[in-house]
């Protein structure tokens, strides 16, 4: 499928907070016990804020003036008391309309975020990926993510 990509703009921020809203909205169904409803999400989150920061990068793919998905990410310098300093990028959100998901737009957008950060001497890419959510793990893995840490819960419930 042919799409277009380039960097968001600010004439894009109606179609990007409505897909902004799909994704939280997806995460509240999934996992409603976790995530905040995505018009919660919406009162504190906003896409605008990454178009207005230097380090921040958002990429949208377009099927003609339909912003039909879109990544964002941000770059900086990892510091750890325990690591080594690394140049890292993370890609906060990923979503595509569903019926675009089998044409390769997630993967388009992944790769041109992945180049720019390249461009920009990142060295690492990290993401998070909460364990219910089977299609961005496989996603990510066949992008050639691996397990970084494992971050565990457990809930303590009072008797």
């Amino acid at each position: 499928m042919n799409v277009i990509l380039r960097a968001a703009k600010h004439t894009d921020l109606e179609q990007l907070n409505e897909l902004m809203f799909d994704l939280h909205h997806h995460h509240h169904i999934a996992c409603s016990e976790h995530f905040k409803t995505a018009e919660e999400i919406e009162q504190e989150k906003s896409i605008a804020r990454y178009l207005d920061d230097p380090e921040c990068l958002v990429y949208v793919a377009l099927k003609g003036e339909l912003i039909v998905g879109f990544i964002s990410g941000h770059f900086c310098e990892l510091i750890s008391t325990v690591s080594k300093p690394v140049q890292m990028g993370s890609v906060d959100e990923l979503f595509v309309l569903p019926e675009y998901r089998k044409a390769d737009v997630a993967q388009s957008l992944f790769e041109r975020i992945e180049s720019t950060f390249e461009d920009y001497g990142v060295t690492q890419v990290f993401v998070e990926v909460w364990d219910f959510n089977s299609p961005a793990k496989d996603f990510y893995q066949k992008m050639g993510f691996t397990p970084h840490i494992q971050w565990m819960r457990k809930a303590l419930h009072k008797t």
